[in-house]
């Protein structure tokens, strides 16, 4: 089996820069979605989680190399190193261009700033040496500038480069003699043609690509990835008012101008490393009104009598104003939210200014990097009724209701129908992140209450996992009030396995001739499909993630269950519309459909626990059925894998001795404490 690279990896641990790590991932995103994900990692992550199989890219952005060392030496360089040896690309902007050379020198000769010493990456298989131009001051733009590089265009071979373009600079160094490394698998991408600072022996290569085994690393002294659109508030936030900075402007204006040959040069270097960029630049789309509805009319009223309690007032306008997000409350009706069962008063004045203000705001936060918690999430509560198509125009409310009642009828179940109460936007940070992250909302939610989105931008994954969220994707998160009651016979933890379940039998009856769809479930908690490219079927690729987190409340726990599908959309991996099914799938039947599901197997799990029924219809799904692994934290022993504990979910492998013969020793594993790497076959413990 083959693991398909879809995550681009973004360092953010210790020495990183907060500024340097948004630019990567802004600059990233619009270059790579929808075909990767581009999330940050820490150097913790680095060194406990299985991330090389899933990562097609590891970025270390500007700050300060030393603070890489003190975290990465040894284990975590050792994986990085083995990571891109054996096939994986490496990116290093400045500081991350410092660490990936076999020696860095730094300021030599001054005492305050001087750093000297070897690396253990040692991708570049000389010295980077800085400043390539004197000036620079830590946490500053005083050693700012707009330095012309020269593109050898014969260095590639995929892509549009420019002969010269100005790149952003501050710090970085200088690729000493590179063109003398060019035996040892080392390209200049890029020189400076300005005079430098420092010796730069035969050259003064400031972008480098190194061929390193089966993987490849490019290091940069500039940083092709600060984005224009912002250059003008980073440079607010960092500058000292009583420097002056003569000349700052002319900076500006110039990076400006060369604006475009910047992104055809980073480009050009992505696509040398392999990976696969759009065509046209991805937007960062703007966050777009929230909708509120409910089957019933009933159960909306009720929610809002739940919700009255934390309801502020502010200008004549109503909002609620929670742990992670403000939510400003719209609500075409004659009644205010605040006085339910009051005397009815109108909550705004129906008026489009104000909505046409924050939607040209909006516009103008498009072209920046974004702090989506600070932003007012819109919220228009439909106390009556399902929010018509126009308003909606990528999920259409009515056939979700329609489908909902109708599997609601098919169904056994006695109990509530999950996804009754609906949270919708077209563009959201999370639906996650929107419950589990806003406490006070939480506390009065009722179990089934369920948001979905058309789009995230900021999705959530376990571990250093995320889903990329494009159109196409089924991405919602439901909620469930499990009491602590239950606990002896139908612990929490069982939820993620139930929502998995429901995945895979919702897609298997979603319609007559749906039950050969080829969708497995991987421990403990991701959706994998038989990879349509492969007419064998033994290839698998993953479609789907699951995520949940709880909070413990008042004798029950609070969960949000998330989930990430791959359902029409074909990237990163594939879609279950790619899996040749009779008519294909819509998102609203198919969420209906995994909704009323995921009711029916919670509602006899808290009647009978994970039993022998469960069991039975778990490992009928799963991949690992007699799988042979190797568990690291038991000092490398191999296992074969025999199913999971009814009591606490636990992974259950049995330990393999002589000619891979049963000792008789049986071994527990929990999901949280380990981590597993299906494709090696590896189980590592996480410290």
């Amino acid at each position: 089996m083959v693991s398909k690279r879809m995550n681009v990896l973004v360092y953010s641990g210790n020495g990183s820069t907060i500024e340097s790590v948004r630019h990567c991932l802004y600059s990233l995103r619009r270059l790579l979605s929808p075909n990767y994900a581009v999330i940050t990692v820490t150097g913790d992550a680095i060194i406990k989680e299985p991330w090389t199989a899933s990562c097609a890219l590891l970025v270390f952005p500007g700050g300060a190399d030393l603070g890489y060392c003190r975290t990465l030496n040894g284990e975590g360089n050792r994986r990085i190193s083995q990571y891109v040896d054996c096939g994986g690309r490496y990116l290093g902007f400045c500081a991350g261009g410092y660490y990936g050379s076999k020696r860095c020198e730094f300021e030599v000769g001054n005492k305050a700033m001087e750093v000297v010493g070897n690396r253990e990456l040692a991708f570049f298989p000389g010295t980077c040496r800085g400043c390539a131009f004197s000036g620079f001051v830590y946490h500053s733009e005083e050693g700012t500038r707009a330095v012309q590089l020269r593109i050898p265009k014969a260095a590639f071979s995929k892509g549009i480069v420019p002969d010269v373009f100005r790149s952003y600079y501050n710090g970085g160094g200088v690729f000493v003699d590179a063109p003398k490394f060019e035996n040892h698998g080392v390209e200049v991408l890029a020189s400076f043609t300005q005079a430098l600072d420092v010796d730069a022996g035969e050259g003064s290569a400031s972008v480098v690509y190194c061929k390193v085994g089966d993987g490849a690393a490019v290091l940069t002294s500039t940083h092709p990835e600060y984005d224009r659109p912002d250059f003008d508030r980073f440079a607010a936030s960092n500058l000292d008012p009583t420097v002056g900075l003569p000349g700052y402007d002319k900076i500006v204006k110039a990076l400006k101008e060369d604006d475009q040959q910047r992104i055809d040069f980073l480009k050009a270097c992505l696509l040398k490393l392999g990976l696969k960029v759009s065509q046209e630049e991805t937007a960062i789309p703007s966050l777009s009104r929230l909708h509120l509805s409910s089957v019933e009319t009933d159960d909306m009223s009720r929610l809002v009598e739940a919700l009255k309690d934390i309801i502020t007032e502010r200008d004549g306008e109503q909002y609620i104003e929670d742990e992670n997000d403000t939510f400003h409350l719209e609500k075409p009706s004659r009644w205010s939210l605040a006085s339910v069962g009051d005397t009815p008063t109108r909550t705004t004045d129906g008026s489009s200014d104000h909505r046409e203000e924050e939607e040209e705001e909006a516009e103008k936060d498009q072209a920046k990097i974004i702090e989506y918690d600070k932003i007012v999430k819109r919220l228009l509560i439909h106390d009556t009724g399902q929010p018509e198509s126009k308003d909606t125009p990528y999920f259409n409310h009515h056939a979700y209701v329609a489908n909902l009642k109708y599997y609601e009828d098919q169904s056994q179940s006695s109990g509530r129908t999950f996804g009754k109460e609906l949270l919708y936007g077209e563009v959201v940070t999370s639906t996650n992140t929107l419950l589990e992250k806003n406490t006070a909302i939480l506390r009065r939610l009722p179990t089934g209450f369920t948001a979905t989105a058309t789009v995230q931008v900021a999705g959530r994954g376990r571990g250093t996992n995320v889903w990329v969220s494009p159109a196409g994707s089924l991405m919602f998160s439901t909620v469930v009030r499990h009491q602590m009651s239950l606990t002896a016979h139908a612990p929490v933890v069982f939820l993620q396995y139930l929502v998995a379940l429901a995945i895979v039998e919702g897609i298997q009856s979603y319609d007559h001739g749906y039950q050969r769809i080829p969708v497995r479930l991987k421990w403990p908690n991701d959706i994998f499909a038989s990879d349509p490219a492969d007419s064998s079927g033994k290839t698998f690729v993953k479609i789907g993630g699951i995520l949940v987190n709880s909070h413990y409340s008042s004798s029950e726990y609070l969960c949000v269950v998330g989930v990430g599908l791959n359902a029409t959309n074909a990237s990163p991996t594939t879609s279950l519309n790619a899996l040749n099914p009779p008519t294909p799938f819509t998102l609203e039947k198919l969420l209906a459909r995994i909704l009323t599901c995921f009711s029916t197997l919670h509602e006899r799990f808290v009647r009978t626990g994970f039993d022998e029924t469960f069991e039975k219809l778990y490992y009928k799904h799963w991949l690992h059925t007699e799988q042979i692994v190797t568990l690291e934290a038991e000092g490398g022993i191999r296992a074969r894998l025999k199913g999971i504990t009814t009591d606490w979910g636990l992974l259950k492998a049995e330990e393999l001795g002589w000619e891979d013969r049963p000792t008789g020793r049986i071994l527990t594993l929990q999901s949280d404490s380990n981590s597993f790497d299906f494709f090696k076959g590896l189980i590592k413990r996480k410290v």
